[in-house]
């Protein structure tokens, strides 16, 4: 406890990550108070049927996404989701289309320019999604609630709609380039952490309601859950040393001659990239349907227990696995860097069988990665069929746990690398704390 107070008090002393942290935490309120901004036109006091389709279920998942927004019928309700569908449109397209190849060569100009593509591409979808978010309104709550209606008022609410989102993204944009940790996935995980004590409270009353064996249930369902935790905190920090001994290795004035060196893969290298990427692309069939579970292919697609829709997600976050890992992880710019500082790996030729080696072996320890990852995606779906509320079940891995892991050991390192950089302990006592990337 007196470690925890000193390294407070540390963090603190250092001025610029005192205004990194108290500017993420003030942006981070802004967006959590603008989730209970109604719509403008709208009797908040008459959304009782949208708070109750919001509850379970794909829908009751993408409310959980935009931290509640959705259910309010706020500002903020289509959340940042789009922006995430966008992105994955774009790296899509860095892969095949040589034009966004080039752009991806060309630096930091090439990235702002791809960044410019994915705030248009993000309008487009936006374009979509506002009037189906307006007409599901139309169909969840009485007429009476809408103090203005016609079509002006849906464009409008539209272009609200719009507006909101493109200010979620710039405050995510802003706790990146200003604050602390990774702005868009801090606005996901702040929206998915406002669900958990209220999905939290529901099932601690569903389990002492009962009369025969709900308290021990629930004590059964914390240390599963904290099992689970800790199995999603080896899987986003994991990482096997492959066998790569360095004959000979100069770096500035130090050399290491002889010393058996490696060089470390994660087995989940991809982060939770993978899960957030087959998560949105999971609710176009519900956007399609007009946020209508039980209408055309949504009927397959929106139930979140059904064996299609866990087979189609788990196998999508296999594939983008193996994507992201190859966007992110390049055994070429490896090779390189070994051949420019004198190393091999014995018993394989530089250059070109390096590559082969290195791909070889990253393919092969992504794929148990990728399976683990995907079935940690597919919990909540068991723990709801065990008889766990959907709210709280919806913890019990899946995209939450996920997101919630990787973004909070990423934030925690950003801080640990300042504090250790002005000469002050880390957060852990032994070792230095990995996240994603470390």
């Amino acid at each position: 406890m007196k470690k925890l107070i000193t390294t407070i008090q540390n963090i603190f002393k250092i001025e610029e990550l005192r205004k990194r942290i108290i500017y993420t935490v003030l942006l981070l309120l802004v967006y959590r108070l603008g989730s209970f901004v109604v719509l403008p036109g709208i009797d908040p006091l008459q959304l009782a049927n949208l708070k109750a389709q919001s509850e379970g279920g794909l829908v009751g998942l993408l409310n959980l996404f935009s931290g509640g927004a959705f259910g309010n019928a706020s500002v903020f309700a289509l959340g940042i989701m789009p922006y995430i569908s966008a992105s994955i449109v774009i790296q899509l397209l860095g892969m095949m289309i040589p034009y966004f190849q080039r752009l991806q060569r060309e630096g930091e100009s090439g990235r702002r320019k791809m960044n410019q593509l994915t705030r248009y591409l993000t309008i487009m979808i936006l374009a979509l999604q506002g009037p189906a978010y307006i007409a599901n309104l139309h169909a969840q709550i009485p007429e009476t609630a809408f103090m203005l209606s016609g079509l002006g008022y849906n464009i409008f609410a539209t272009l609200i709609l719009i507006a909101g989102t493109i200010f979620v993204m710039w405050l995510g944009e802003r706790i990146t380039d200003r604050g602390i940790g990774n702005g868009i996935s801090l606005v996901i995980t702040v929206g998915i952490l406002a669900r958990l004590p209220f999905a939290f409270v529901a099932e601690i009353g569903s389990r002492f309601n009962e009369t025969t064996g709900g308290i021990l249930m629930f004590v059964v369902e914390i240390i599963v859950l904290f099992f689970i935790f800790a199995a999603t905190i080896a899987l986003v920090q994991g990482t096997r040393r492959i066998p790569v001994q360095y004959a000979k290795r100069i770096i500035g004035n130090k050399q290491y001659g002889g010393v058996r060196q490696y060089i470390p893969l994660k087995i989940n290298a991809a982060g939770v990239m993978p899960i957030i990427f087959a998560q949105a692309l999971m609710f176009i069939p519900l956007l399609l349907s007009g946020f209508d579970a039980t209408r055309g292919i949504a009927a397959t697609f929106g139930d979140y227990t059904g064996f299609w829709y866990n087979f189609t997600f788990g196998l999508m976050v296999v594939l983008f696995t193996y994507f992201y890992t190859a966007v992110t992880v390049n055994p070429n710019n490896m090779a390189e860097e070994m051949k420019k500082n004198g190393g091999f790996i014995p018993g394989i030729k530089p250059g070109k069988k390096t590559v082969e080696y290195l791909d070889n072996v990253m393919s092969r320890i992504t794929l148990p990665g990728s399976i683990f990852l995907a079935f940690v995606a597919i919990l909540p779906a068991f723990a709801m069929i065990l008889g766990v509320s959907n709210q709280f079940a919806q913890f019990y891995g899946g995209t939450s746990l996920l997101i919630m892991v990787g973004v909070v050991l990423d934030t925690l390192q950003q801080i640990e690398s300042h504090l250790l950089n002005r000469h002050y302990d880390g957060l852990m006592k032994t070792g230095r704390l990995k996240g994603r990337n470390g």
